[in-house]
Parts: C-alpha cells; sequence; structure tokens
C-alpha cells in the first residue's frame, strides 16, 4: 500500500465555529468542526499552519467554504485526498452528487449504491465523512424527514439546511 503523504492543518473561522482544514499535497484531507463526532488523531493532522495561505489546498477550501457561508457558491471544486475504505468513498460519491438546496434518505443512497439493505452501512460511512459540507453528509435525513445524527452536532446541521434553503428560519425541525 503506498505511504500517504504528509498532512499539515490550520483553522479557519466560520458561521459555524472553527473549522480545522487538513490536507496533503494531492488535496484537502478533512474539515472538522468544534466537538466533532469522529476527529482524527492530533498526529494525524500534521503540521499546524499559522494561516490557511500557507497550503494551497486549505487556501483553496477555506475560500470556497467562505463564499458557501456568505451564499456566493453552491459547489465545490477544491481537489479532495479523504483516506476511507472503497464502500466509504462510494457512499462519499453518492453524497457529493447531491444537489445543493436538496436531501436524500440515507435509503435512497442505499438504493442508489444497488442495495436498500446497505441503508445502515450508508449511515456509518456518512457519519465517516472527513470532508464535511465540501462532501454534504448534512443533505442526509431520515426517511421521515427527520434531522438524524450529523458528527458536527445537530444545531449545525440545522444551521446548514438552513442555509441553503432546506429549511425555513421558523422551522425548528426539518418537516
Amino acid at each position: 500500500m503506498a505511504e500517504r503523504p504528509a498532512v499539515r492543518h490550520a483553522v479557519v473561522d466560520s458561521p459555524i465555529g472553527p473549522l480545522t482544514i487538513a490536507a496533503s499535497a494531492r488535496g484537502v484531507t478533512g474539515i472538522y468542526m468544534l466537538n466533532h463526532s469522529h476527529p482524527p488523531a492530533a498526529e494525524a493532522l500534521g503540521e499546524t499552519l499559522d494561516a490557511a495561505g500557507d497550503d494551497p489546498f486549505i487556501a483553496r477550501a477555506a475560500d470556497q467554504l467562505g463564499e458557501y457561508f456568505s451564499g456566493q457558491r453552491t459547489s465545490f471544486d477544491v481537489p479532495l485526498d479523504a483516506d476511507g475504505t472503497e464502500f466509504q468513498r462510494r457512499v462519499w460519491a453518492a453524497l457529493a452528487r447531491i444537489p445543493f438546496g436538496q436531501t436524500r434518505s440515507y435509503g435512497e443512497l442505499a438504493l442508489e449504491l444497488g442495495d436498500v439493505k446497505l441503508t445502515r452501512a450508508v449511515g456509518t460511512a456518512n457519519g465517516r465523512n472527513p470532508v464535511s459540507i465540501i462532501v454534504p453528509c448534512h443533505r442526509v435525513i431520515g426517511a421521515d424527514g427527520s434531522l438524524t445524527g450529523y458528527a458536527g452536532g445537530l444545531d449545525r446541521k440545522l444551521f446548514l439546511l438552513r442555509l441553503e434553503g432546506i429549511v425555513p428560519e421558523a422551522e425548528e425541525t426539518l418537516f
């Protein structure tokens, strides 16, 4: 197995709190929120950079995230280098195809991957998505339309869904 390139990271401010953006020489490896459910080990984040601009992939991700939060961007094109199993990468690719302002259920994603029995496995892979927001795992909801788990916390998921116009501001829950 090929050795993974060294990773570096920087912390940037966002409307949902500080985001730690990590990148290798091939692309962004992770975006982690404060109190993330599945944070990487500190050593996996590699060198701490003083500023996002000190790495081209981190800078590009930070710029695109800023545009997203300000309502100027609905998709991302920053190169990714997320580490995961073949199945996880398939799930993450399916997540990346969910358009801005739309949602899918875990079951719908499982069907897209070929088998509704994969629903729980899709949920697990979704929860392990290391590049939150750019790979929009926040757009996955329960079959009944309810908000379900989110590695960054349900309050952040609700914020992101409201930002995309999926949930009206006045509503407390999804449907």
